[in-house]
């Protein structure tokens, strides 16, 4: 008998182990309180954060907006979760100086196993403006030294320029940016979209040529406007130039495309087409008025496009801090076309990027 309850509290015992085993497996492999793995986001992204500009260097994105005084990089394995990244800065402007005031719509690129920071500045004088350049030999740009190259000047005359960027064909590189016509005393503000050769990552080689000018009602709100300009390719390697118009302030500021020839010279204006209509605007039942300025970037696991852009939350917001940042995904047609679609509304579910 007494064998009997002994084998009895035995039996019980391994039972009640099992049991506790398995609840401890199933414990340890539940997500941790704060830590699920969310399936959608919603925008905006961030606020306060025009002239959005992101780049992806192995599995981690890099993103950077206009702040004004400083450049800040931000770092984040997951788009999704850009909020929750710390920014680093790498850049506060000097006291006085052409790159004293005004550093805007800084853009990011690893050019010869090097990192480069394109960005415009000014003295305070918006006749001043000019484009600049950084330059970091880390394997991470938040880490490390940057070295402040100086201004980007153009050829053969010093324009008026800004939102510079760069376009990589074969093994040259070409700067595209916003620039107004060099005219003694001239008090136009028409702004241009040019491009110009480089001889290495922090110098223009010229000449240069202006490809595009504002033609069309939709890039002439407020004032004559082509900016932002944006490289993007398609999956079969068609080059597309986006870029924003109309004055940024204006409600109506939307974005265009331009097509470079397949096998084109880039510095051929006859070898870019210009879409007539706008390819992105904003949306008011969206609540995105000036919808523009973007960048692209790929998810983490290759399979998705995705367009990233600033817009105000409400009409007549204006030209400032109250633009914030979005993301959404883009498709595009059987002939390497991309269809931006319309702006999804803020506070929509939107799934994360494929890959995270």
């Amino acid at each position: 008998m007494r064998y009997k309850v002994l084998y009895r509290q035995i039996l019980i015992w391994c039972v009640l182990m099992i049991f506790i085993d398995a609840s401890c497996k199933k414990e340890s492999q539940a997500p941790k309180p704060g830590k699920e793995q969310e399936t959608t986001f919603t925008n905006p992204l961030l606020n306060a954060a025009p002239d959005p500009w992101l780049i992806q260097k192995d599995s981690t994105y890099y993103y950077l907006h206009t702040l004004g005084n400083r450049i800040q990089i931000w770092k984040t394995d997951k788009m999704s979760e850009l909020k929750d990244a710390t920014p680093v800065t790498i850049f506060t402007a000097p006291a006085t100086g052409g790159n004293s005031r005004d550093i805007w719509a800084p853009e990011l690129f690893f050019l010869n196993s090097k990192w480069y920071i394109y960005y415009t500045g000014s003295n305070g004088d918006d006749r001043e403006h000019r484009m600049w350049v950084l330059e970091n030999s880390s394997a991470d740009p938040t880490q490390g030294t940057w070295i402040d190259r100086g201004q980007l000047m153009t050829q053969p005359a010093d324009l008026w320029s800004i939102d510079g960027t760069i376009f990589q064909k074969d093994t040259t590189l070409f700067m595209i940016w916003s620039g107004r016509p060099f005219v003694a005393g001239s008090t136009d503000l028409t702004q241009n979209l040019y491009i110009s050769r480089m001889r290495n990552p922090i110098a223009l080689t010229g000449p240069t040529v202006k490809i595009s000018s504002p033609q069309y009602d939709w890039e002439k709100n407020g004032f004559a406007v082509n900016e932002g300009p944006e490289i993007v390719r398609s999956p079969t390697g068609k080059v597309h130039l986006v870029f924003s118009a109309s004055f940024c302030g204006d409600d109506r500021y939307s974005l265009g495309l331009m097509s470079l020839q397949d096998g084109a010279n880039p510095l051929d204006p006859a070898s870019w087409t210009k879409t007539p209509a706008p390819v992105f605007t904003g949306l008011a039942s969206a609540n995105a008025f000036g919808a523009g300025h973007n960048s692209f970037f790929k998810s983490r696991d290759g399979k998705e496009d995705w367009i990233i852009y600033h817009a105000n939350s409400a009409a007549g917001q204006g030209c400032g801090n109250s633009r914030n940042v979005r993301m959404q995904k883009f498709t595009w047609t059987a002939d390497g076309i991309p269809v931006f679609g319309e702006p999804v509304a803020t506070g929509q579910a939107i799934a994360v990027p494929s890959g995270e």
